[in-house]
């Protein structure tokens, strides 16, 4: 996963502050799971939820060059 810069760690850090003061508010009302709050802390502060994952064209292609050394 990629580092986070600072102004992605201070709005996190700032989510999370109103989140347990219980101010923190969605479209739907007061937010009250944690990892809701964490979503939205995320999501504020463009982090991506996951990385990217290598698809299965990449693994192939490392496959048949793994394969092409191994061959006399």
């Amino acid at each position: 996963m990629q580092k986070q810069t600072k102004g992605q760690k201070e709005k996190v850090e700032k989510v999370l502050r109103e989140f347990k003061a219980g101010d923190l508010k969605s479209s739907g009302g007061k937010v009250k799971s944690r990892k809701q709050a964490v979503a939205i802390a995320m999501s504020e502060a463009g982090i991506p939820r996951k990385a990217p994952k290598e698809g299965p064209h990449d693994e192939r292609r490392n496959l048949t060059d793994f394969l092409q050394v191994l061959r006399p």
